[in-house]
C-alpha cells in the first residue's frame, strides 16, 4: 500500500481537529467552572444536575416557609401572652369586687375598667401580621371580632367579612393555615379566635368566653340570669355569690385555655426551629452533591489543558517535518 502525501495530510488534519476540539472543551470547562455546559456533553450528568437544581430551589422555598411560620408563631405567642395578662387582670378585678365594703360606686369603677379590658381583648384578637389577621383563620383579610355596646356593657362579637355582627363564627374563621416545610410534610400553625373564645374546660364542659364576660358585667350590675334563661333579673346577693364563686372558676378555665394554647404554639415553634436546621443541612448536602456532579476540579483540568496544549504544539512541529515538500512547492 502506497502512503501518499494526501493521506498524511488528511490524517494530520483529522488529528489536529481532535486536538483543537479537546482544547476547546477544556477551555470552556475552565472558563465556566462546570463539567458540562449543555446536555449533549453528558446527558446523565445533565439530568442529575437539573434535578439537583430543582431540589435546591424547592429547599430554599421550604426554608422561607419555615421562617415565615416561625415569625407567625412568634406573633401568635405575643398575642396569647397579652390575652393571658388581660384575662388575669379581669380576674383580679373580680376578686376585688367581692370585697364586702365596696359599694355601688366602687363596683361601677371596676366594671368600667373591665369594659376597657374587654375592648383591649378585642384589639388583641384582631392583631395582624404581614397583612393578615393572626386569629382570623383562613379568612385573614378581615377582622374576626369586634365590640358592640349593650347598655353600658362592652360585648365581644364575631364579625362577618363585610363588618356586620355575627352570633356564631363563620366556618372559614375556624380553619387552619397550612404550610409545607419539606416534600410531602405539611404543618398547621395558626390559632383561631374561636379556639380562644370557645373551648372545653378540664372537665369537658363547653365554655363560651363571650357569654362568660357578659355574665361578669351583669353580675357587677347586681343582676343574675332568670331561671328560665329568658333574661336578667335584679338579685344583688345572688350576683355577689356568682362573682366570688362560679365567675372566678370560669375565668380560671379561660386563663388555663390560654396557657394550653401557648404551650401548643411553643411546641410548634420548637418543631419549626428543628425543621429549619434540618433544612439547612439538607441544602448543604444537595449543594455538595451538585458540586460533585457539575463542577470541575480546577487543578486537574489545568493540568489536562497544559497537556493538550503541549500535544497540539508537538503535533504542529512534527507535521512540519513529516509532511515532505511536493512538486507544487517548486512551481512558483
Amino acid at each position: 500500500m502506497r502512503v501518499t502525501n494526501k493521506m498524511l495530510s488528511n490524517n494530520f488534519l483529522y488529528d489536529m481537529q481532535n486536538n483543537l476540539q479537546n482544547l476547546k472543551t477544556l477551555q470552556g470547562q475552565l472558563s465556566s467552572g462546570k463539567e458540562i455546559r449543555r446536555p449533549s456533553d453528558d446527558p446523565f450528568k445533565a439530568a442529575r444536575a437539573m434535578q439537583m437544581h430543582t431540589d435546591i430551589s424547592s429547599n430554599k422555598q421550604y426554608n422561607e416557609n419555615i421562617k415565615d411560620t416561625i415569625n407567625w408563631l412568634d406573633q401568635t405567642d405575643t398575642g396569647l401572652k397579652q390575652l393571658g395578662s388581660q384575662f388575669q387582670r379581669i380576674r383580679e378585678l373580680m376578686v376585688s369586687s367581692g370585697n364586702a365594703t365596696y359599694g355601688s360606686d366602687e363596683r361601677q369603677k371596676i366594671k368600667d375598667e373591665i369594659n376597657g379590658v374587654i375592648s383591649n381583648i378585642s384589639q388583641t384578637l384582631n392583631s395582624s401580621f404581614d397583612g393578615k389577621y393572626v386569629f382570623g383563620g383562613t379568612r385573614g383579610t378581615s377582622k374576626p371580632v369586634g365590640i358592640k355596646e349593650e347598655g353600658n356593657n362592652n360585648i365581644i362579637t364575631y364579625k362577618a367579612a363585610d363588618g356586620s355582627n355575627l352570633t356564631v363564627p363563620e366556618d372559614i374563621m375556624k380553619e387552619r393555615l397550612v404550610t409545607e416545610i419539606s416534600q410531602g410534610v405539611t404543618v398547621e400553625y395558626n390559632v383561631t379566635a374561636t379556639e380562644i373564645l370557645q373551648f372545653n374546660d378540664g372537665k369537658g364542659n363547653p365554655q363560651d368566653v363571650i357569654s362568660i364576660l357578659e355574665s361578669k358585667l351583669k353580675h357587677l350590675d347586681g343582676k343574675i340570669k332568670k331561671s328560665d334563661g329568658s333574661g336578667w333579673e335584679e338579685n344583688i346577693s345572688g350576683a355577689n355569690e356568682a362573682l366570688t364563686g362560679q365567675d372566678l372558676a370560669d375565668m380560671d378555665a379561660v386563663i388555663g385555655n390560654i396557657l394550653k394554647l401557648r404551650s401548643q404554639v411553643g411546641a410548634k415553634m420548637n418543631a419549626m426551629k428543628s425543621a429549619k436546621e434540618q433544612n439547612l443541612d439538607e441544602n448543604l448536602n444537595l449543594t455538595d452533591i451538585l458540586s460533585q456532579t457539575e463542577d470541575i476540579d480546577i487543578t486537574e483540568k489545568t493540568m489536562q489543558f497544559a497537556t493538550a496544549q503541549t500535544v497540539y504544539i508537538a503535533a504542529l512541529q512534527t507535521s512540519a517535518k513529516v509532511l515532505q515538500p511536493t512538486l507544487m512547492d517548486y512551481l512558483r
